[in-house]
């Protein structure tokens, strides 16, 4: 039996990875559910049993197999290290490790990944759901056809920058339909009916430190095999659920049917009536991309043509969670088995 530890258990994502976690072959794990001093004292439930979300003591993560980190930046930078030497395999989903020696970000579905994790791997972040959801698309694109260019836009939600954007978004709406003052400390603009490529410059979230993020993790697992693609991000006034907006150019034409067949497959949901067109409310809940496809008529043949546009969506939350237990899942090649005589 495995040992689990949650750091950050009573935040969205941490919720999230615990329902990942009881959906996968490591339910039968025993469970520790940690986090700072906002989190203690909760109320949480694994499987049958009622527990309490517990504080990080001192030998939190003694003989602990895998710690996923869900809380902020900070609460991973203060505790990793620890988990490290202790011998657990570390995941972190605030952030925090990416720019620390050594550290791959990964996501086990996408299959032109060239880095694999070893025994020196000090840690592994799970991809990014955006650039995750990039990757997988562009990956299906691309077996249909070489792509020229691409480029996407990608309207994020208010989960993206935890609880307390969520809360805000929600108290800005309320305020605004009854002509009070807004409250402003996570955004430091208004964020309710609004689009937006910039907070104010007293925000506590960043529009442009998750889009920097975004980019280079969609590199990271992109490698030199999927194609370079231009990315824009844009905070939308929803509580959840990623969208995108996505051109792309191919080097030569394809008819609406290969181009349909390459996007199917596991990961990905294409949407073919044009009554469900996919939404963040639609893909709340689902282990899916849903993706709707639509080719520019070309110049000939009105099913062919070089030019073509993705209206997709996702459940960032839930597909971070996925994608964090499957790099736990691909990690177990690395634990000890068995007892050394």
């Amino acid at each position: 039996m495995y040992k689990i530890a949650i750091v950050g258990a009573s935040t969205l994502l941490g919720k999230e990875v615990k329902d990942a976690l009881a959906e996968s072959s490591l339910a039968a794990a025993d469970f520790s559910l940690l986090d700072g001093e906002e989190g203690l004292g909760k109320l949480d439930q694994l499987g049958d049993e009622i527990t309490f979300v517990q504080p990080i003591s001192s030998d939190a993560f003694e003989q602990m197999d895998f710690t996923f980190f869900c809380g902020n930046e900070a609460l991973t930078q203060k505790y990793w290290r620890e988990a490290l030497r202790a011998g657990s395999t570390v995941l972190d989903l605030s952030g925090a490790l990416e720019s620390e020696a050594g550290v791959l970000v990964r996501s086990p579905w996408i299959a032109s990944q060239e880095v694999m994790a070893d025994l020196f791997t000090p840690a592994v972040e799970p991809a990014n759901p955006a650039a995750l959801a990039l990757a997988l698309l562009m990956e299906r694109v691309q077996q249909a056809a070489p792509v020229r260019q691409a480029a996407a836009t990608v309207l994020l939600p208010a989960s993206e920058f935890g609880r307390a954007a969520m809360d805000e978004l929600h108290q800005q709406t309320v305020n605004l339909l009854s002509f009070q003052t807004l409250p402003k400390a996570t955004f430091d603009a208004q964020s309710a009916y609004n689009l937006l490529s910039g907070f104010g410059e007293n925000a506590k979230a960043s529009i442009g430190q998750l889009d920097a993020r975004i980019r280079r993790q969609y590199n990271a697992i992109a490698g030199r095999r999927l194609p370079a693609l231009t990315i824009q991000t844009i905070s939308a006034p929803v509580f959840h659920g990623h969208s995108f907006s996505i051109f792309v150019e191919l080097e030569r034409p394809v008819d609406l049917a290969a181009m349909e067949e390459a996007l199917s497959g596991e990961h990905v949901d294409l949407v073919l009536e044009e009554t469900d067109s996919p939404s963040n409310l639609a893909a709340t809940g689902q282990n899916d991309v849903l993706v709707r496809l639509r080719l520019e008529p070309g110049a000939r043949n009105s099913n062919e043509s070089t030019r073509l546009w993705l209206w997709a969506a996702s459940d960032n939350l839930r597909l971070q969670a996925q994608n964090a237990v499957e790099c736990a899942l691909d990690l177990r090649r690395l634990r000890p088995q068995g007892t050394v005589q």
